[in-house]
């Protein structure tokens, strides 16, 4: 290996972005440097809070999150563009970042949001951390987009799930990427907890109660709703399945279907589609490293496990270091 400066690519998935904490962990613990950071919605919280050097003390509170006060945090609302306000939250992390503008972090920093209007990128690389923050988490129809310098921002994982190109510039030994959307085991299932079928359900009906509102929203209105930006149907995608509908509806008649509540429904629509613009990015833009974090890890908004989620990370982390640092020399990249 040449060096151990890293330049960093974290995913968006929810609370499954606690994982960042654990790749974060493995790398210092290994003796990498990291000298450049890229995130969308959770990576870019977790890549904000790193680079301001914060966030060991992010992860102290996270854990010692219960489910309790996580609910009691994501302040639903049944009014504003979204289930969730998330204001509780953000100032939680504000009151940890403290006043610090990404020009004057020590190493290169960009929180990727999108326009919901110019159906655009933006990458915040200037400016208050929190606000690029806030922007970027702003999952849609879960927590209201953030309106900043006359834009009307929201996750950046709708359309750089995994934000590669940001850190192509970095003078970094290596770029790792961590994506929140690997592959599931076959028959795997997100590991049930007591009460998460009540949570669900009851994330269900806030939604359902504020679907009507967000369709009416102030902002929306203005603007219109027909100004999706065009973009390529996939062609040549493997993942492609073509099937007859009426062998598959009468092979399927008995079959066991999983019921999914509207949130679970939105929830996996959005890490499907997150999974294949991810793909399309690391063919652009490939790593050296890749580590992917299964979606079947934790749901999303499963904010009250940090602490075995940051775990996984760290595991993931080991392993892939493992594998990379075993390699000869100048197959750096190669998997």
């Amino acid at each position: 290996m040449a060096g151990k400066r890293v330049a960093l690519a974290l995913g968006s998935g929810g609370a499954r972005g606690y994982a960042h904490i654990g790749v974060i962990e493995e790398l210092q613990d290994r003796g990498y440097e990291i000298v450049g950071v890229a995130g969308s919605s959770m990576g870019a919280l977790v890549g904000g809070l790193h680079a301001a050097g914060k966030l060991d003390d992010f992860s102290e509170w996270a854990r010692s999150l219960t489910q309790g006060a996580v609910l009691r945090l994501l302040d639903p609302s049944i009014t504003a563009a979204g289930v969730l306000r998330a204001t509780k939250i953000l100032d939680a992390v504000r009151d940890i970042l403290g006043e610090v503008r990404i020009e004057d972090l020590s190493i290169p920093y960009t929180a990727v949001t999108t326009d919901l209007i110019a159906g655009k990128s933006v990458w915040l690389q200037r400016g208050p951390v929190d606000a690029a923050i806030r922007a970027s988490i702003a999952i849609p129809g879960v927590i209201a987009p953030h309106l900043l310098d006359g834009r009307l921002l929201a996750d950046g994982g709708i359309l750089e799930p995994l934000p590669m190109a940001p850190i192509a510039a970095v003078n970094a030994d290596l770029t790792i990427a961590v994506s929140l959307a690997g592959s599931e085991a076959a028959g795997a299932e997100e590991p049930a907890e007591p009460g998460s079928r009540a949570r669900t359900e009851w994330l269900s009906r806030v939604w359902r109660s504020t679907t009507a509102l967000f369709e009416s929203n102030a902002v929306l209105g203005r603007f219109g709703t027909d100004q999706t930006a065009d973009r390529g149907a996939g062609e040549g995608d493997s993942t492609v399945e073509l099937v007859d509908a009426t062998k598959e509806a009468e092979s399927t008649r008995d079959a066991t279907v999983p019921k999914l509540g509207s949130f679970e429904v939105m929830n996996r629509t959005i890490d499907i589609a997150q999974a294949a613009l991810a793909r399309h990015q690391l063919a652009g833009y490939p790593p050296d490293l890749l580590i992917e974090v299964p979606r079947s890890a934790c749901r999303s908004l499963d904010f009250h496990r940090a602490a075995e989620v940051i775990e996984i990370g760290v595991e993931l982390a080991a392993a892939a270091l493992d594998v990379l640092e075993n390699r000869p020399a100048g197959v750096v990249g190669e998997d």
